[in-house]
C-alpha cells in the first residue's frame, strides 16, 4: 500500500467501484467525470499507466479501458476492511463509554425523582424502537469462513461467522457487499419483505445461502435488543400511603419493582404509543394489572434514530399531579439535552 500515493489510491478506488457497477473496462475520461480529483484525462491516463505497471489494473484488450487485477482487488478489500473495522471498533468503544456514563446518570436521576416526589420511580435505559439497518460488512476470515458484521441504528453491532464450502473471490465478496448494502441500508425489519428477500437471493445466485444467513443475523440483532435495563428508586415510599400499604397491594407493587417484568410491560405499552409527551394512567386505565389501584405518570425521552427511554412515577390516585408533571417535564427536557450532547 505504501507504493501508492493518495492520488493513485483515489483513481484505483474509482476504477474498481465503476467496474463493479458496470462490468465494463474503465477509461480515463470516465474517471475524470466521476472523481473529485480535478485532473485532466491526460494526467489520469499517466497515473493509470503507473497503476498498470505496478500490477493493480490490467488492460483486457486494445481499448483504453482498464479493469482491476487480483492485486487491485486485494488492495481495495484490505483498505475497505480496515476502514470498516475501524468504524465498528470506534462505535463499540463509544457505546461502552456512553453506557457506563448513562448507567451512573440514570441511577442518579431516578433517585432524585423519588426524593422530589416521594413516590416510587423508574427509568429505562434508552433502547432502539425503530430498528433500521445502517450497514452490512462481509469479509473473509479464511477459505471456509466469512465474517458478517451487521450494524443497526443506535450503533448496535452483531458479528456472525458464516461457513462457506469454497473460497470466495475478492470480486464476489465486493459484489455481495454492494448487493446487501444497496438494497438493505435504511430499512426496518418489517420492510425486508419476502419479495425483497427473493430478489436478493436471485441476484446472489449460488451464494443465496450467504444472503439468508445475513438476514437471519439482522433478525437476531433486533430480537437480542429486547433485554431492557430498568433502574428504580423509592419503592418503599408506597408504605406512606394507607390505600396502598395493605399487605397484598404493597407486596404486589414491591414485587413489580423487584422483578421488573411489569415495569418492562409498562414501558412496552407506553413506547408503543406515538405520543412522546407526558401520559397519565389513573386506576383501571393502567395497562398493568398490579397497578390498577395506583396512578402512573410516564414520559418518553429521545436520543434520535428511534432510540427512546421511559421515565415513570407510580403513586396513589391522590398524587400531587402538578408536582409530578413539573418534575417529569424538567427531567425529560434535561435528559434530552444531556443525551444529545453526549
Amino acid at each position: 500500500m505504501d507504493e501508492l500515493g493518495e492520488r493513485k489510491e483515489k483513481i484505483l478506488n474509482a476504477i474498481i467501484q465503476n467496474y463493479l457497477e458496470t462490468g465494463e473496462p474503465v477509461g480515463s475520461r470516465t474517471i475524470s467525470k466521476m472523481s473529485d480529483l480535478n485532473l485532466s484525462s491526460a494526467t489520469i491516463r499517466n497515473e493509470m499507466s503507473d497503476l498498470e505497471e505496478l500490477g493493480y489494473i490490467v488492460q483486457p484488450h486494445t481499448s483504453s479501458g482498464r479493469i482491476p487485477s487480483d492485486k487491485g482487488y486485494r488492495f481495495y478489500v484490505d483498505h475497505l476492511m480496515e476502514v470498516k473495522d475501524r468504524e465498528v471498533t470506534e462505535m463499540k468503544d463509544l457505546m461502552i463509554e456512553k453506557t457506563e456514563k448513562m448507567e451512573q446518570l440514570l441511577k442518579q436521576v431516578v433517585k432524585v425523582l423519588a426524593n422530589n416526589t416521594q413516590y416510587a420511580t423508574m427509568i429505562s435505559a434508552p433502547s432502539v424502537q425503530r430498528n433500521r439497518l445502517k450497514f452490512v460488512q462481509l469479509s473473509a476470515v479464511d477459505e471456509h469462513q466469512i465474517l458478517s458484521v451487521v450494524v443497526m441504528e443506535g450503533n448496535i453491532v452483531k458479528n456472525k461467522i458464516i461457513p462457506v464450502e469454497e473460497p470466495l473471490s475478492n470480486e464476489t465478496m465486493l459484489k455481495l457487499n454492494m448487493l446487501l448494502n444497496t438494497n438493505l441500508n435504511g430499512l426496518t425489519v418489517d420492510e425486508i419483505n419476502l419479495g425483497l428477500i427473493t430478489k436478493l437471493k436471485e441476484q446472489a445466485g449460488i451464494h443465496e445461502e450467504i444472503i439468508a444467513q445475513v438476514l437471519n443475523t439482522v433478525a437476531e440483532t433486533i430480537h437480542e435488543d429486547d433485554d431492557l435495563e430498568i433502574y428504580t428508586s423509592g419503592a418503599t415510599n408506597i408504605f406512606k400511603y394507607p390505600e396502598l400499604s395493605d399487605s397484598q397491594r404493597a407486596s404486589e407493587l414491591i414485587s413489580a419493582f423487584e422483578e421488573k417484568q411489569a415495569l418492562a410491560d409498562l414501558i412496552s405499552e407506553t413506547q408503543g404509543d406515538e405520543e412522546t409527551g407526558i401520559q397519565v394512567y389513573i386506576g383501571n386505565e393502567s395497562p398493568i394489572q398490579t397497578m390498577k389501584d395506583c396512578s402512573v405518570v410516564t414520559a418518553t425521552y429521545e436520543l434520535g434514530e428511534g432510540v427512546k427511554g421511559t421515565i415513570g412515577i407510580i403513586g396513589p390516585k391522590r398524587m400531587d399531579y402538578e408536582n409530578v408533571m413539573d418534575n417529569l417535564k424538567n427531567l425529560k427536557s434535561q435528559l434530552d439535552k444531556i443525551m444529545k450532547r453526549e
